[in-house]
């Protein structure tokens, strides 16, 4: 299986934090990685890749300047979240189908290309939203909830669930 996001148009003075939690939740909620484009900001890549050190798994950030270059070059289906497509529910069966997928979210404006170059146009809602919450609702959706559970290999450290207060255990 191969799920990335493409984090469209990062603007380093203003969207760092919500970029960074688009990627955390891209790897949280079952991705292989993500790739930013816009302005490229070293200080995103570097916090992702220190949270992947610490809590496991394989998942990858990249970045690419040329969106559209990611977009066209992609071998597998796209799925773009915009509060302007198909709700979610009436497309997850269809979509489900592949396993090579690039999800696509917007910061700025998207350009209005995006909406040609994929193969779904998807809403999570057809209201103003956060594309890191309308990321985790596709992939809770694409997954059916079993990557809530997940392990992740590598990890030098684990939440142990308890009903009040915390515990973490080293692993590593």
């Amino acid at each position: 299986m191969d799920i990335w996001v493409l984090r469209l148009g990062h603007r380093r003075e203003r969207d760092v934090r919500l970029t960074t939690h688009v990627a955390l939740v891209a790897r949280a909620f079952g991705c292989d990685g993500i790739i930013l484009s816009g302005e490229k900001d070293d200080s995103v890549i570097k916090s992702v890749r220190k949270v992947v050190e610490k809590w496991g798994g394989p998942f990858k950030i990249k970045y690419e300047r040329n969106w559209k270059k990611v977009i066209k070059r992609w071998s597998g289906k796209k799925v773009h979240l915009t509060m302007y497509g198909i709700p979610v529910d009436d497309e997850i069966k269809r979509i489900r189908r592949y396993k090579n997928i690039l999800v696509i979210v917007g910061s700025e404006k998207v350009p209005s290309e995006v909406f040609e170059l994929v193969d779904w146009n998807i809403s999570i809602t057809n209201q103003p939203h956060s594309e890191a919450a309308a990321l985790a609702v596709f992939l809770d959706r694409y997954f059916s909830g079993k990557e809530l559970r997940r392990k992740f290999e590598d990890a030098k450290v684990e939440i142990i669930p308890q009903k009040r207060g915390k515990k973490i255990i080293k692993l590593k």
